[in-house]
């Protein structure tokens, strides 16, 4: 297959963006001083660091870099890949430049491969604009810049219609559409109407499509086609199909291991009759078989009806995550997987939710991570596999209808039916609302780098940099009520929240502070910021039923005598009632406008002003009526007012606090989203570093970090220092993973609050044991076939055409199934005896007539592998006898080389099943600083000949991988083989023997054969001159 991309080339023009925001365009200062920018290309697993070559082009200044694909990847087969990051850094003096992009592997990422549907116009596109009453997306796991829109259509017009984009929905014009509604008619018959999509879910490998008239599954996305499947549900019908909803927990299986499966689950809001399974429905890929999500309850087991909300499997703990709900509570149940199916016994004793949650919608895991999140009015957070879960946010009457998610940045966004939209980062206990939404119709979608992208039918639009040009400016998040002041120490204040006795009881608790508030800043109108640590409930004092207490960054402002003439005056307090008190003021002043003002007197209580009497009395209620100076006075300028009232508009707001941490790796690594493989018995070691960032702010000597594992049975994790910044893994079960380090005191501005790589104790792709020849042979060295050792003997042998080594019945007589040098169209050597001609497989040249249609490549020629042994051409060569042949061994990993030694035992095998070879060891120490090689195994060889094709294996139960290696050898000018030289030695011992016999009989007779030949001679010579004569 002739591949569209050969070669990644980027060109970067002169302009980067510099780390406080600023563009810089000035690239002739670059080149004029020799410099070029480095390109790193990233993921879970791989860095690669690539250069520009610095070039000049029409007096213009630009980068240019041609990169093989070769070089990134040399896999071409359709599969779940990831998307790289592609980081391009640039460091002039003491700046440094970067930008960041995505690259995607189009050759190999599924979706694209297929065709969906009939290709739309864009006029086509436009006619469907007035029909569409909401839009889905669905993003690849892997990849998430490839993405599908779908449109969901009102009654007045049928049709499944979705678009594809491969660059994040940048670009409007970009995407494709897809018209998939022949697709559906041709399953379900045309009589059947208004068709529309409802939902859909991209998994690894699969597209699964909820229509109004049933569930389309299609084929396996790893082989190009366009043919779809439908999931048949007994009793449910089209009026069920539009209410129904998807379910998935996004993963991406890259490296694909043999426990990871991706599960989709589709409810129906309703509850299941009697002649129905169940309202709930799960399925493991390929789809073809949907389940009940409620296993068979036994007979005389009592059960509370409740309807399945949502379904999720777990697949780091191997459970399924129920949401139930029913009128009375709201509850979830986690039950353990058996087989791929939920079992009746309960994980966890079953978590009960307060009252206050009675609209649940739905829940979800964060991509990629065990982050478990239930929403509707309120949003909970579970990062123990649905054992407990944590109030992280309350919205009382308004309900949180979608949630969006960025593994790259950990960002989450809830949207609620109002239209406001939040924002939090996973794990992180806190939350900010930055914004809403006006349009009617609109999704959002997070792309590859976490950048935030609102949709409607007709454009898109993308929130570079900050979600403002999307959401508008960041609201205000203080609330319509006024604060009364506290000093708790110099730089520590309680904020009270004032409740009016007459509030509504439905409405109070918009006057009080809640969990939008922690970490927030509050801002003065006047002058004056604190940072909110920690919020309170409380009943008493009288009328403050919330406050705050927080760190003061910046002092607040104080009221001024111009501002308030009653600061001329010196104050005394009484009592005035339960919970009232009376401030009278010693002269008569107009201070009118000092309701809702503060008094702070430094060491008591804080009054607020509630209502003035007159021009010398005022009632006030106390911030802490346990320090209340009664009866007692106060002279002029010993007490202050704070004004923190909404009388002329509230003099104070409240907004998110810049981010005040940085988030470090000590390994080096690149990515935020690592994977880590752990093989059995060994271990690991993270480090990370958290910087604060804390200008003003005390630091708290507490852990920054918190570390939480999302399958405590699969890793044991050690803490190695008390700050929880070092781990050090054990992995011992085969499985996989998340761990989190989470800033839990990060401000929701932050790019990063949350490190999660994923741990696979597994087997890692990368892992492989290589053998290390005892000569090394230069790559042009092999490609000629001439490598002279010191005795001028050739090192390397080119094997015969059609080429089979011996075996133990002799030379002549190969029973090998393996041919070397393999070439169809020519005759088979050693092919004269019956088992010989039985014997003999081609493998990469079968079913071809010449040796250029074997297709071989320069790898698979210089492999070693029996795999590829009709390619391979050329092999080291040793001349006989090799007495010793050193095995040395390293197994590479994406953590370097380490020689085998203990625990790795071996075994070694002769793949053509050939006797004649012997193994020894010779137990050694190359270095004495550390055991490089412990056992040294040789192939002793004392009469074998031509090739011998070994492999060694690592013996299961050291390691999760099937580590391997094979080497060949061909042992050259090798003696006669057994029985020729005992022949050859008797036959001439045997001619030796009768001559001596011969000659001792001619002596013992006096026979001199010597004389008699004497006289012969003599006697011819005569008779030849005598006949001259005549």
């Amino acid at each position: 297959m002739e591949l569209p991309l050969l070669y990644v080339t980027i060109l970067l023009l002169n302009i980067f963006d510099f780390s406080s925001g600023i563009t810089y365009n000035k690239g002739n200062v670059f080149t004029s001083g020799g410099l070029a920018p480095s390109l790193g290309i990233i993921n879970s697993t791989y860095t690669g660091i690539f250069h520009f070559n610095l070039t000049l082009f029409s007096d213009r200044v630009y980068w240019l870099i041609d990169i093989p694909r070769e070089n990134i990847t040399k896999n071409t087969d359709i599969a779940a890949v990831e998307e790289w990051l592609v980081r391009i850094t640039l460091q002039h003096g003491l700046n440094i430049y970067t930008t960041e992009g995505t690259l995607l592997d189009s050759v190999r990422e599924p979706i694209l491969q297929w065709k969906l549907g009939t290709i739309m116009t864009k006029n086509d596109i436009s006619k469907l604009y007035p029909h569409v009453v909401d839009l889905k997306t669905a993003k690849c796991p892997c990849a998430n810049d490839v993405v599908l829109l779908g449109f969901i259509m009102n009654t007045t017009l049928d049709g499944v219609y979705i678009g594809l984009s491969f660059s994040g929905f940048w670009n409007y014009d970009d995407t494709t559409w897809y018209n998939l509604t022949d697709m559906v008619y041709s399953q379900v018959g045309e009589e059947h109407t208004e068709l529309s999509m409802v939902d859909m879910v991209l998994t690894n490998h699969f597209l699964v499509i909820l229509t109004s008239l049933g569930l389309f599954i299609s084929g396996d996305l790893r082989f190009p086609s366009s043919s779809f499947s439908r999931a048949d549900f007994c009793g449910f019908e089209r009026v069920d199909y539009i209410k129904g909803k998807l379910w998935y927990n996004e993963r991406c299986f890259a490296n694909r291991e043999r426990f990871e499966v991706d599960y989709v689950t589709i409810t129906f809001e309703r509850n299941r009759t009697l002649s129905e399974a169940s309202s709930c429905f799960y399925s493991k890929e390929p789809f073809l078989e949907w389940l009940p999500c409620l296993p068979p309850i036994s007979k005389g087991m009592k059960t509370i009806l409740s309807t399945v909300v949502t379904f999720l499997v777990d697949q780091e703990q191997s459970s399924g995550v129920y949401l139930f709900h029913n009128q009375k509570n709201t509850t979830v149940s986690v039950r353990i997987l058996k087989n791929n199916k939920p079992r009746l016994i309960q994980k966890f004793p079953i978590f009960l939710f307060p009252s206050s949650f009675s609209s649940p919608v739905g829940m979800t895991f964060h991509p990629r991570s065990h982050f478990l999140y239930a929403y509707g009015n309120q949003v909970w957070l579970s990062i123990d596999g649905g054992n407990t879960f944590e109030l992280i946010a309350d919205f009382h009457d308004d309900i949180i209808k979608n949630t969006y998610h960025s593994f790259y940045t950990s960002d989450i966004t809830f949207v609620s039916r109002s239209g406001k939209v939040y924002l939090t980062k996973a794990g992180l206990g806190r939350y900010s609302k930055i914004g809403s939404i006006s349009d009617k119709i609109f999704t959002l979608y997070y792309d590859h780098m976490g950048f935030i992208h609102k949709l409607t039918p007709d454009h898109f639009e993308a929130a570079f940099g900050n979600s403002k040009g999307i959401f508008g400016q960041a609201p205000d998040m203080g609330f319509e009520t006024v604060l009364a002041p506290q000093y708790i120490t110099l730089n520590e204040m309680i904020f009270y929240a004032y409740v009016p006795e007459n509030e509504p009881k439905e409405s109070i608790y918009t006057k009080k502070f809640n969990d939008i508030h922690l970490g927030k800043l509050i801002h003065s109108r006047k002058t004056g910021t604190a940072y909110i640590r920690k919020i309170l409930q409380h009943n008493t004092p009288k009328g403050f039923l919330s406050s705050v207490i927080a760190e003061i960054v910046d002092p607040f402002g104080i009221e001024e005598v111009h501002e308030s003439s009653c600061l001329s005056s010196s104050l005394s307090i009484n009592q005035a009632g339960n919970f009232s008190y009376k401030l009278t003021l010693q002269l008569q002043s107009k201070c009118n406008s000092d309701i809702e003002k503060t008094v702070v007197i430094p060491g008591y209580s804080s009054f607020l002003i509630t209502r003035i009497l007159d021009n010398e009395n005022a009632l006030a209620i106390a911030t802490m009526p346990e320090t209340v100076p009664h009866n007692m006075t106060f002279l002029q300028g010993s007490w202050f007012l704070y004004n923190f009232g909404q009388r002329d508009g509230r003099t104070w707001n409240i907004h998110s606090k810049p981010c005040n941490y940085w988030f470090q790796q000590h390994d080096g690594s690149l990515s935020l989203n690592v994977l880590k493989y752990i093989d059995l018995g060994k271990s690991h070691t993270l480090k990370i570093k958290v910087i604060p960032n804390t200008k003003g702010v005390q630091t708290l000597e507490i852990p920054l970090l918190k570390v939480v594992v999302g399958n405590p049975n699969l890793l044991e994790v050690k803490p190695i220092t008390v700050t929880l910044n070092n781990l050090h893994l054990f992995g011992y079960f085969q499985g996989s993973t998340s761990l989190a380090f989470i800033v839990w005191g990060a401000s929701t501005e932050c790019l990063v609050t949350t490190f999660v790589p994923m741990l696979k104790s597994s087997c890692s792709y990368l892992k492989s044991m290589h053998h290390i020849p005892s000569e090394i042979i230069p790559l042009e060295d092999w490609m000629s076939g001439v490598h002279m050792d010191s005795q001028g003997f050739n090192m390397i042998k080119v094997l015969p055409i059609n080429y089979r080594p011996p075996s133990n019945m002799g030379i002549a007589i190969p029973l090998t199934d393996n041919f070397y040098h393999a070439d169809p169209s020519k005759p088979i050597p050693r092919n004269l005896f019956h088992k010989s001609k039985k014997s003999g497989k081609f493998k990469q040249c079968a079913n071809v007539s010449t040796r250029e249609e074997c297709n071989c490549t320069n790898d698979q020629k210089f492999s070693h592998a029996v795999a590829f042994s009709d390619c391979r051409e050329k092999v080291p060569r040793f001349k006989f006898p090799v007495t010793q042949y050193p095995i040395s061994l390293k197994i590479y990993s994406e953590d370097g080389h380490i020689p085998v030694e203990t625990p790795y035992l071996v075994t070694v095998t002769e793949v053509n099943n050939r006797e004649n070879w012997n193994l020894s060891w010779n137990f050694s120490m190359q270095n004495l600083t550390y055991m490089s090689m412990l056992l040294m195994p040789g192939v002793f060889l004392p009469q074998g000949s031509e090739l011998f094709h070994f492999r060694v294996s690592v013996v299961p139960g050291v390691s999760f991988c099937n580590l391997g290696e094979e080497f060949q050898i061909y042992v050259d000018e090798a003696p006669l083989p057994f029985p020729g030289h005992t022949l050859i030695a008797l036959a001439a011992a045997v001619l030796l023997g009768g001559l001596i016999f011969i000659a001792f009989m001619f002596q013992i007779r006096n026979i001199h054969p010597w004389d008699t030949c004497k006289k012969l001679i003599r006697t011819n010579n005569v008779n030849s001159t005598n006949s001259t004569a005549n």
